[in-house]
């Protein structure tokens, strides 16, 4: 690798990050650049500024993506209706292309010549982030600390920080056992405890979803508007999408919605142990589906769930930014004209029951077709002995040779 004089880190302000700084200092002798992305984790962003002043950091980026990250992000994705081996919601998945993104784009500006991140080399997000700065900018140099260094264990980074006068808040001594991910689309937690698939995950790990023992005891209804596929009001007010996302994080947390506990396949080859809560993506999903109940032409509807599964795994591996997935994008979108109108939804004891939708200038239920009393000539019942003989020709033409055969 050629010498590196500027490198983008992408920075929490937490042991990881803040001990990569300095290494990145002293290893490459370049300087450093920090990027901290807001994409709704929760937490207060403004100290890691604090953190990479103290550390003599000059350029220093603190933006908020929450906008941009449902917007451009997690909306394309649930207009496909996406889930991973049948229950994932890629909540971390679909964070990691945007922070790509706007990693280059401070490269970029900067004029710096190497992005760097945290990722370890055992999981996915490696994969993810470095997919998406190739794809972004092909001569960009990519630092990524845990496939370098001897720093393998928490024990050896406290280490390296006291040695090198890098200040760490204690609080997490006492804070989560587990390694966790969180944005507006949901929470992630691994490792530690939940190593082992067969023990059940502690009560107190969840933060956003109550168990559904303890949720309230009364349902609570909730109206959901589509425009293109994209919800853009919660019971008549309309929202932005990262205040959407956040009403649905709420209420579905009050009711226990959307907790997973889940053994996925990783790209790199391993299985890992899981769990994530994603309420508010929980209760979209169920709501985008039955508004396409109603708009989406029967073929188009099952194309689209032939080809979700692919387009599905195309996230997880980190290949938002490829051609394949840009094209599977657009005829997804170009799927979603007609999906407008409004569904009602029941959230009671972490279930999301669909009561309701309607769709008044795109419905493609005609009542007067699909009744069961008199329906004054619209569709012909004698008209489907044909089309079940049709249909049933190559099974009878089958079954009448094996006959024969015997």
């Amino acid at each position: 690798m050629k010498k590196i004089n500027k490198v983008v880190l992408a920075f929490s302000g937490g042991l990881d990050t803040s001990v990569i700084l300095k290494w990145l200092q002293d290893t490459y002798q370049c300087e450093v650049v920090t990027f901290t992305a807001d994409i709704g984790q929760g937490e207060e962003v403004e100290p890691a500024r604090a953190k990479a002043k103290q550390l003599g950091i000059k350029e220093i980026f603190i933006d908020d993506l929450r906008e941009e990250f449902v917007r451009d992000f997690v909306f394309p994705m649930f207009r496909a209706n996406t889930i991973y081996e049948g229950e994932y919601l890629l909540g971390t998945s679909i964070a990691r292309p945007l922070i790509a993104k706007r990693q280059i784009e401070i490269a970029k500006a900067t004029g710096a010549d190497a992005v760097s991140h945290g990722a370890t080399g055992k999981g996915n997000d490696q994969v993810r982030f470095e997919l998406g700065y190739y794809a972004l900018q092909p001569d960009i140099q990519v630092i990524a600390p845990w496939r370098e260094w001897d720093l393998t264990s928490r024990e050896r980074l406290l280490q390296y920080a006291e040695s090198h006068g890098i200040p760490v808040e204690m609080k997490k001594k006492t804070g989560s056992p587990y390694s966790m991910d969180a944005n507006l689309l949901h929470i992630s937690y691994e490792g530690r405890a939940l190593e082992d698939p067969a023990a059940e995950s502690e009560e107190s790990m969840w933060r956003w979803t109550v168990s559904p023992e303890q949720a309230p005891d009364q349902p609570e209804y909730l109206t959901m508007e589509f425009k293109k596929g994209d919800p853009v009001a919660l019971d008549g007010q309309l929202l932005t999408p990262a205040a959407i996302l956040a009403k649905l994080n709420q209420v579905g947390g009050k009711h226990g919605i959307g907790r997973l506990d889940l053994v996925e396949n990783r790209y790199v080859g391993m299985k890992s142990r899981g769990c994530y809560e994603t309420p508010g993506g929980t209760i979209l999903l169920r709501a985008h589906r039955a508004m396409e109940s109603i708009t989406l032409d029967r073929e188009v509807a099952h194309l689209k769930d032939d080809l979700m599964p692919r387009y599905a795994s195309l996230i997880y591996n980190g290949y938002w930014w490829s051609p394949e997935r840009k094209i599977l994008q657009i005829l997804i979108d170009a799927t979603q004209e007609r999906v407008n109108g409004w569904v009602k939804l029941k959230l009671y004891k972490g279930n999301v029951t669909v009561v309701g939708r309607d769709s008044p200038s795109d419905s493609l239920f005609d009542s007067k077709i699909a009744t069961f009393e008199d329906d004054a000539g619209a569709y012909h019942q004698a008209d489907a002995a044909g089309f079940i003989k049709l249909n049933a020709l190559r099974m009878r033409i089958a079954a009448g040779l094996e006959r024969k055969n015997k």
